[in-house]
């Protein structure tokens, strides 16, 4: 059973930072596009960022860009989240998977609480 493990999150004031992980339990993932996601009104989630298998394209939404920052170890089989500059809006659990996710892929998330 192939497993993401989402870490890093926590609660952080308006204006920090926070580093989110995901490690994947097979290497094979080193392959694939990831991204990350996160809940929002009217979908059952939503995409954040997404980086290529060798990290050479990385994609964000309009409300990420300039704040956040997605990158990739691929010999850690790890992806991250570096997240600057944090609203009160940002809160929400945050996910990784494949781009575009796979439904089996879901793990248990991040929860991240920014404060105002």
């Amino acid at each position: 059973q192939v497993q993401l493990v989402e870490s890093g999150g926590g609660l952080v004031q308006a204006g920090g930072s926070l580093r989110l992980s995901c490690a994947a339990s097979e290497r094979s993932f080193s392959a694939y596009t990831m991204g990350w996601f996160r809940p929002a009104p009217g979908k059952e989630r939503e995409f954040v960022a997404s980086i290529t298998w060798i990290g050479s394209r990385t994609t964000y939404a309009d409300s990420e860009k300039g704040r956040f920052n997605i990158s990739r170890d691929r010999a850690k089989n790890t992806v991250y989240l570096q997240m600057n500059s944090l609203k009160p809006e940002d809160t929400a659990v945050y996910y990784c998977n494949k781009y575009p996710p796979v439904a089996d892929y879901w793990g248990q998330g991040t929860q991240v609480t920014v404060s105002s």
